[in-house]
Parts: C-alpha cells; sequence; structure tokens
C-alpha cells in the first residue's frame, strides 16, 4: 500500500488518519479538504490508516 504524504494545507488525496512525521500528532484527514497546519517549518502528513480501503 502506498502511503500519502500531505503538506499542510494541500488537499488531501484519500481519507484516512494521518501522522504528523516529526512529532507524532495524529489527525483525521477528509479527502479533498485542505490538510491543517503542522507546529513547525518543514512538516508534513502521512497516511497510517486508510478509513475507505477500496474493494477488490
Amino acid at each position: 500500500m502506498a502511503k500519502n504524504i500531505v503538506k499542510p494545507g494541500q488537499a488531501v488525496p484519500d481519507s484516512g488518519i494521518y501522522r504528523n512525521t516529526r512529532t507524532g500528532e495524529r489527525s483525521t484527514l477528509v479527502r479533498g479538504e485542505p490538510a491543517p497546519p503542522t507546529t513547525g517549518k518543514g512538516q508534513k502528513w502521512t497516511q497510517v490508516i486508510d478509513t475507505n480501503p477500496k474493494k477488490k
């Protein structure tokens, strides 16, 4: 499974639970909505749990 990496303010490509790459803070992000701001420069959000997996 490819992990989605999202910058603050960028539209989220896939709904799920995301983790801040530096602080470990988690947040639920919704597809199409902008990612929330982070506490420091250069931080990003990485998807750790896909809340709507695609059916085969």
